[in-house]
């Protein structure tokens, strides 16, 4: 089935010593780009599927995603397991109804399983800290920036703390800037855009007030398009070129006229307005693209304007310091002190576009599952040690269980163990002896006890600080489940008819 070939091709690249995917670009477009990633929801997305199983599998990858940001390779192989497991089930006569139930009766039980021994360190802030600290660690682990986690770690947690518990990532820039290597990578308390200042205008301003606009800036050459304009001389040409000019210099006494020091612009801004903004000692910043002027506009306080006749109404933003750096042999500005103290940007260096691209992927998937953990504060313990724990605790109900429904909830408990069987075959390990291992020990009640992916053996989680997120388990344990009962459900696909053309709507 086309489930089960979707999991198997993103299972190689689960758990830290799970293996990378160069995406290739099928068109022959020069601008496409070769993207190597070992993230499962970037590889789904770029995977042209025609099955619908398999597109129920790339959907709830994608949910994962956008939920929680981590677990995206791990659900898309659990659904894909619980699917295999379902076919062997229906070859040997079992109705799917019956697995159905059986399967919810397992899922209650390892939620419940998940929730009892779950951990919740919010009240201490130090241990809540390293919690957030050790989960950064896990994530990153399986990343391009597990080259010095620690950093990286600590450099996410440091970011997400300063959201004060809000899950808004748009507070947190990241910009890519080519040299260097990963670990010269830091954290800038502030908001830098990567633009330039314009010629001749002051390069650092002090308590600076903010104007944002979207507005046009290059009206000060003719321009009437399909439009044809016969003139007896130049001096005519001369005179419409100059009411051009008069036009952008009462449009230029409006923006001034708001008392303003620094003016930016998502349009262009042309030699004519930028001189006078320099005559004004207004700094100018153009062109800069809608998705950082949205996020400047949000962190200096500022209304985005495209009228400037309401003077006393527009909002205006505020920042301490405005001024110009280098990072790299680029020049970028940077604001610091703005109203929205929470702000801040990660600037990322590294030798290519492909590993700066790739580190973007990773630290944001960090972001999104620490900026989810501030909010459900509950963690668990990693390295197969969760899996493991449900899936003892879903075959103990299998033994009280009468009927066929016993072999779905067996079927279900051996789907669970397929995720720490595959992190151990990815690091090149004994998969069956340390597999059955840790089976044997968490009937002891040896539940901290997981997989040493250093070592090949088993080991404690909490000693090697193997820390996941409560809620990226439960979300990932939750979708697997509905994705692969929805797909259990179909007994045939129907291809439907081709949607009818206008004025051959067929009567009832």
């Amino acid at each position: 089935m086309g489930a089960i070939a979707v999991a198997d091709l993103v299972k190689t690249t689960l758990g830290p010593k799970g293996m990378d995917k160069i995406l290739q670009p099928v068109s022959g477009d020069p601008n496409s780009k070769v993207i190597v990633t070992n993230d499962g929801a970037t590889i789904l997305r770029s995977v042209p599927v025609d099955n619908p199983a398999a597109k129920i599998i790339v959907d709830v990858s994608k949910t994962q995603d956008s939920e929680v940001g981590d677990g995206t390779t791990s659900v898309a192989v659990l659904a894909g397991e619980f699917v295999r497991e379902a076919e062997k089930l229906v070859m040997r006569r079992i109705h799917p109804q019956t697995i159905i139930e059986g399967w919810r009766a397992a899922v209650k039980v390892a939620r419940k399983a998940l929730e009892d021994v779950s951990v919740d360190h919010s009240a201490d802030k130090a241990a809540f800290r390293r919690d957030l600290v050790n989960i950064a660690k896990t994530t990153l682990s399986s990343k391009i920036l597990n080259v010095d986690k620690d950093k990286f770690a600590n450099l996410a947690v440091d970011a997400v703390l300063r959201l004060k518990g809000s899950i808004d990532l748009s507070m947190i820039q990241i910009i890519k800037k080519v040299g260097g290597s990963l670990r010269d990578s830091y954290l800038d308390e502030g908001f830098i855009l990567d633009k330039q200042i314009g010629v001749g205008q002051p390069k650092r301003i002090e308590n600076a007030r903010i104007m944002v606009a979207n507005t046009s800036m290059d009206t000060d050459k003719i321009k009437i398009y399909g439009a044809k304009v016969k003139v007896d001389s130049m001096s005519a040409v001369a005179s419409i070129e100059q009411a051009e000019k008069n036009k952008m210099k009462k449009k230029v006494d409006k923006i001034l006229s708001h008392n303003i020091n620094v003016f930016i612009n998502r349009q262009l801004i042309y030699n004519y307005p930028e001189s006078l903004f320099a005559d004004a000692g207004v700094m100018a910043i153009e062109h800069a693209d809608f998705d950082g002027i949205e996020r400047l506009a949000l962190v200096t306080g500022a209304e985005i304007l495209s009228t400037f006749d309401a003077v006393d109404t527009a909002v205006m933003g505020e920042c301490k310091l405005i001024e110009e750096v280098v990072i790299g042999e680029d020049k970028v500005i940077r604001f610091s002190g703005v109203p929205k103290g929470e702000a801040c940007t990660i600037v990322l260096r590294g030798a290519s576009s492909h590993i700066l691209d790739e580190a973007e992927r990773s630290m944001h998937d960090a972001l999104c599952i620490l900026s989810q953990t501030t909010r459900d504060t509950r963690t668990l313990l990693g390295g197969g040690s969760a899996e493991m724990l449900m899936a003892n605790a879903v075959e103990e109900l299998a033994k009280k269980t009468p009927g066929k429904q016993s072999l779905a909830i067996e079927a279900f408990a051996a789907a669970l163990r397929a995720l720490p069987t595959a992190l151990a075959d990815n690091a090149g390990f004994d998969s069956s002896e340390l597999v059955t291992q840790l089976r044997a020990l968490h009937y002891e009640g040896k539940h901290d006890l997981g997989i040493d992916m250093k070592t090949g053996e088993v080991g404690n989680m909490r000693e090697l600080n193997i820390t996941e997120s409560f809620k990226s388990k439960f979300q990932m344990l939750i979708s697997a489940h509905e994705a692969a009962e929805m797909i259990l459900r179909v007994d045939e696909i129907i291809k439907q008819a081709p949607r009818a053309r206008g004025g051959d709507h067929p009567h009832a």
